[in-house]
């Protein structure tokens, strides 16, 4: 029997790209979006589903089931990101990239819990970021809430296991998505302390985006996450250096690490 997989946030992007290659692998997909009834032609069906409205949570999940009677994957997918220097970004901002990078995919994950408990299985894969590995300078907050949704899957995952559900981490690098366009961008602000460095370094994480790889390389590696039998807890996809960039954080002092990260930004 072919799987049912949800993905949240599968209206464009990396979400979009799973689903396409899933159906080529004769899984049963369904994505979500805020307004589904905007986007046209879509290659796989998509659901109403805000992550910072559980009302929409609950009435995605029970479509769903309705449909297809079960969900034996969720692909926690839909995230936000969010750039500028900390002390400028409004911390209203700051509240709302958590809200759906962070608190959006737990009220995801605790819709879905009570379903995969009666079938006694499930997977859930969680999609976080290289950048929630560390600090970086005007991302701060898109790493922090990124790195707090891998370390609450970490426990997150101990404390399902016995229910027959499993859950691990996906953590992409750059790629060449929309996400950059969609994102929160604090303005360059003429006068701030920050005006040049920031505007130099935003020039940057955009050309890193556009010239990022191709996000069918992580929809390669969700097939292969629902394929093995015991999923690890963390995977990373990217290019080599970006995932080399964990490796070294891990096994150098701090100050060095740190001092790599700004030349790399040019600060």
């Amino acid at each position: 029997m072919s799987k049912v997989v949800l993905i949240t946030g599968g209206s464009s992007g990396i979400g979009k790209s799973i689903g396409e290659y899933l159906g080529t692998k004769n899984y049963t997909v369904f994505g979500t979006s805020r307004n589904p009834e905007k986007i046209e032609n879509h290659p796989f069906p998509l659901v109403a589903l805000d992550v910072t409205k559980p009302e929409t949570i609950s009435a995605c999940i029970t479509e769903v089931l309705d449909k297809k009677g079960r969900i034996d994957v969720l692909v926690n997918n839909a995230g936000a990101g969010i750039t500028g220097p900390i002390e400028e970004i409004p911390g209203e901002e700051i509240k709302r990239n958590f809200e759906i990078n962070f608190f959006g995919p737990i009220n995801v994950i605790k819709g879905i819990l009570p379903q995969m408990r009666k079938q006694q299985s499930g997977l859930i894969i969680n999609i976080t970021s290289i950048a929630g590995y560390m600090g970086l300078p005007y991302r701060g907050v898109y790493s922090a809430s990124k790195g707090a949704l891998e370390l609450i899957t970490e426990a997150f995952r101990m404390e399902i296991k016995d229910f027959g559900i499993e859950m691990t981490n996906v953590a992409p690098g750059d790629f060449a998505t929309n996400i950059a366009a969609g994102r929160y961008h604090a303005p360059v602000l003429e006068g701030s302390p920050y005006e040049k460095v920031y505007g130099e370094t935003l020039k940057t994480m955009d050309a890193h985006v556009d010239e990022g790889g191709d996000p069918m390389d992580v929809a390669k590696m969700i097939v292969k996450i629902i394929e093995t039998d015991k999923p690890k807890i963390h995977y990373k996809v990217g290019a080599f250096m970006q995932k080399f960039s964990v490796v070294l954080k891990r096994i150098l002092p701090d100050k060095v690490y740190e001092k790599l990260l700004r030349k790399h930004y040019g600060l």
